[in-house]
């Protein structure tokens, strides 16, 4: 299989970081992040430091996302996308209320489409079978959305030793189906896949957008209860 080579997106993952780690990260030229959860974003998004010295920043929700969430997401400065849309209840959820949150009237909200490429029971996303439908269902059904591409988590601890990683080779394949049925030109979508552990391997597949963490910021604190 031949894997056309992008320059990636560099998405660095600061859950459970500190502002002030976010700062110094975007003060050495890094301007998209990733966020888990939602209030944690939202009160990083509005932290005053954050708001006045970091202009350009774009934030990426990479979590799981749950419909009462919405509203809440959405309120977020500089929103850049939502990675993880995995059925078309959420997706209609977002594209009935981002009229009530965007900037301005052609605005749309950057979204991506999770796909379960390990099949993993415990990992969220769209199943692979049903990938094709949940996009024509967003490409019909929600103009106020835009879709981006899809993103997957890879299975934990594949040792890449063995060959290509195969939850990157089924998004590679979602994407090919995806191109062939709904005639879409595959240069308009993107793969978010790889992270601190793959995210090498995952460029060298064609990966657009990487998602690190502990690579650029080091071991993440525990999440207090």
């Amino acid at each position: 299989m031949e894997h056309r080579y992008y320059e990636p997106r560099l998405v660095a993952v600061s859950k459970l970081q500190s502002p002030e780690l976010i700062l110094s990260a975007y003060q050495a030229g890094q301007r998209h992040f990733g966020e888990n959860y939602v209030n944690e974003l939202l009160d990083k998004a509005c932290n005053p430091q954050i708001l006045e010295t970091c202009k350009e920043i774009r934030w990426h929700f990479i979590g799981n996302l749950q419909r009462n969430k919405v509203n809440k997401v959405l309120n977020v400065p500089n929103l850049f996308v939502i990675e993880t849309v995995s059925n078309d209840k959420l997706a209609s959820a977002l594209n009935n209320s981002w009229p009530k949150f965007r900037k301005n009237e052609d605005s749309k909200l950057n979204i991506m489409v999770q796909v379960n490429t390990s099949q993993e029971e415990e990992k969220n996303g769209c199943d692979i079978v049903e990938v094709s439908t949940l996009v024509k269902y967003i490409l019909d059904n929600c103009p106020h959305l835009k879709f981006l591409g899809l993103m997957t988590i890879g299975m934990f601890g594949y040792n890449v030793a063995d060959g290509p990683n195969p939850d990157f080779l089924r998004l590679i394949s979602c994407r090919e189906k995806i191109c062939k049925e709904l005639n879409m030109d595959i240069k308009n979508i993107e793969l978010s896949m790889g992270m601190s552990n793959d995210y090498e391997h995952a460029i060298e597949l064609g990966s657009t957008n990487v998602r690190v963490g502990s690579a650029i910021f080091g071991s993440r604190p525990q999440k207090t209860t």
